[in-house]
């Protein structure tokens, strides 16, 4: 039998007391939120690529304190959340988490509606934030809460409006979602915090006790970009549901182009992974592929080069070109490139059929990926922490991914560097502005260089090698069979492919025939060879990766799933869905696959459970209404899941 108050009780003290336990687990360590499905790898944030890194930040991670009882962390605290500037997929999520944790450990939290004008204008523009008023925009793209461009926070009589609204509601706390113009905005709003309280009592306004109660601002930064300009994380929220949707979009214009012959030029934020003929980078332009400076210069014996390079395309039985440039793209003399130009001198030059598409805001709509969801629900959660342990001499920060973990970088030090890209960009410093954004910028533009233009070298290697994919079939094993083969073809090496893969493992034991085949170098000598393994499992239960090649594409199909399931769960009562998803006995997909799309629990392999967990969970989902109440989102609001 089952009795709801007793176990509404039970349930809520196993809760707290698992939240307790893994938040102490939590601080215990590194301090940051593995986004990975590994934890192997301790030394990841000092070792991984980063962008910005160039910059020399003398600190990783900013000082964090060891907390006592997380649920009363944000008692007599308030705190205030908003997006400012261009809006981006992910950016609810981060509203959402923060809203959630902040709630959890006991703090008041404030909707700031329309961004810094919100802040200024205060009244119904600030407004209590519930556990239930972030339900359902998990998978919302945009944001929520709007943003809104304003003039008058730029102006110190905007600010000190702003700093009135914040003292009357007892706010000491801001969170700020945005790009590096927003983040500013709210350092320099931190940094005359005092200054602004003191003009206001001297006016009136607001009492002594009211300035003392209210004497320093916590600010903390997330950045919500979907251009990934902002050097001191890796990725920024909105960066990876732009690639998909631009990715989506080649791949429709691929077929057309196709059918027709065609020359497509795509207008966007640049892309390394479409397989796309041409790009056009604002930080890179030179002679080897469309000659920048032949576009001011009209320099024809530039484009007879790029006109002989894509008629061997042509030649070797290609029927299309796409060649993406990026927004903003500008020539070694400073002056812009447009698809129009480039229309031009590729129509009557190479007399190809020519159409140009410009993307646009069609990049930044739509639902997030799982991937942005998840991110930016981590950053959300370090977000609150951070604003609950900081103190009058923390200088604001910036919740920032380093490899897979979510740390605090000092907030102006990053944007200083950001500052110094668009002045080596202005100052022609190209190759500057490169190493400025980091070793995973700089990497991704040469392997995307590398791979879109494979000429052989008239001299070839004596070594020959095979490329094979063996067990289940999953998502981006082309791409690495494409890769390979070309970087292969670049070196001079004679590449095979081995097709079906061996028989021996035609049950998906991969990892245990490339083990088998070096055990049997010691019997058979034509066996000592070398041997690369690539992991490549939907399961990302492969030890030793972060990810493994197509988890991610198999996360997105999921959370997409579970988005469509919740539309229809939300128009009926008492109704309780299942997914279960694959995973080879491991539980990244269900935990990551919750995390994303705000599933009210998650089981998995690695925590045994049985039929009575789940009549306890339908006991209170049914009786006290939970579905979309305090359970909703609990493996993404918060920790690890």
């Amino acid at each position: 039998m089952c009795y709801p108050g007793v176990l509404s009780v039970l349930w809520l003290l196993c809760v707290t007391l698992l939240v307790c336990l893994l938040f102490w687990l939590r601080k215990k360590g590194q301090g940051g939120d593995d986004l990975s499905a590994s934890e192997c790898d301790s030394e990841t944030s000092s070792s991984s690529d980063q962008a910005g890194d160039a910059a020399g930040f003398s600190s990783r991670t900013m000082a964090q304190q060891a907390p006592s009882d997380p649920t009363k962390m944000g008692e007599g605290r308030a705190i205030a959340v908003l997006t400012s500037g261009g809006d981006a997929q992910g950016m609810n999520a981060a509203v959402r988490a923060t809203v959630r944790v902040g709630i959890y450990t006991g703090a008041k939290v404030f909707f700031v509606h329309e961004g810094y004008q919100g802040l200024v204008d205060g009244g119904d523009h600030i407004r209590p934030a519930t556990w239930e008023s972030v339900s359902m925009m998990l998978q919302l793209g945009g944001t929520v809460i709007g943003s809104a461009r304003c003039q008058d926070f730029r102006t110190k009589e905007g600010r000190t409006k702003a700093a009135f609204n914040l003292v009357k509601l007892g706010i000491t706390n801001l969170c700020v979602i945005g790009g590096d113009g927003s983040l500013t905005g709210a350092n320099q709003f931190r940094t005359e915090w005092r200054e602004l309280l003191a003009d206001l009592v001297k006016a009136g306004k607001i009492t002594a006790n009211e300035a003392k109660g209210s004497s320093h601002l916590n600010i903390v930064g997330m950045v919500g970009s979907i251009d990934n300009d902002f050097c001191g994380t890796d990725m920024t929220i909105g960066t990876d549901s732009a690639l998909h949707r631009i990715i989506e979009i080649v791949d429709a214009i691929t077929t057309t182009a196709q059918s027709h012959q065609r020359t497509f030029i795509l207008e966007l934020w640049p892309v390394a992974l479409t397989g796309c003929s041409s790009q056009r980078c604002p930080q890179k332009m030179d002679g080897r592929n469309i000659c920048a400076e032949g576009l001011a210069d009209v320099n024809v014996l530039s484009y007879i080069v790029f006109g002989l390079l894509k008629k061997k395309q042509r030649c070797r039985g290609s029927r299309l070109n796409i060649i993406i440039v990026a927004e903003g793209a500008i020539n070694r003399n400073g002056k812009p490139i447009t698809c129009d130009q480039i229309k031009e001198l590729v129509s009557k030059k190479l007399g190809f059929d020519t159409r140009t598409t410009i993307l646009g805001h069609v990049q930044r709509g739509g639902t997030p990926s799982a991937f942005d969801r998840i991110l930016a629900s981590r950053m959300g959660v370090e977000a609150v922490m951070a604003l609950l342990e900081a103190t009058p001499e923390t200088p604001a920060c910036v919740v920032s991914l380093s490899g897979n973990m979510a740390v605090r970088l000092p907030l102006m030090e990053c944007v200083q560097v950001t500052k110094d890209v668009t002045t080596a960009m202005a100052e022609g410093r190209f190759e500057d502005a490169v190493k400025l954004r980091g070793k995973s910028f700089e990497n991704n533009w040469n392997t995307y260089q590398m791979l879109a233009h494979v000429h052989p070298p008239d001299t070839k290697s004596n070594i020959n090698i095979a490329v094979l994919n063996v067990g289940a079939p999953c998502a981006g094993m082309n791409a690495a069979v494409r890769s390979a083969v070309r970087v292969g073809l670049l070196q001079g090496h004679q590449m095979l492919a081995v097709h079906e893969g061996f028989d021996g493992l035609a049950h998906g034991m991969a990892f245990v025939g490339g083990l088998e085949m070096v055990q049997a170098r010691e019997k058979y000598e034509e066996l000592c060879i070398p041997l690369v393994v690539i992991p490549a499992t939907v399961s990302n239960n492969v030890p030793g990766s972060d990810f493994s090649i197509g988890a991610d594409t198999a996360l997105n199909t999921i959370t997409m799933t579970c988005d469509r399931i919740k539309q229809s769960a939300a128009g009926t009562k008492r109704r309780v869905f299942l997914v279960e998803t694959m995973g080879g006995y491991c539980g990244y997909l269900a935990t990551m696959a919750g995390l994303a799309s705000g599933a009210d629990a998650a089981y998995i392999y690695e925590e045994p459970f049985n039929i009575h967990d789940l009549e306890v969970c339908a006991c209170e989902w049914t009786q006290n209404g939970w579905v979309d109440g305090w359970m909703d989102g609990w493996m993404d609001g918060w920790m690890d899941g």
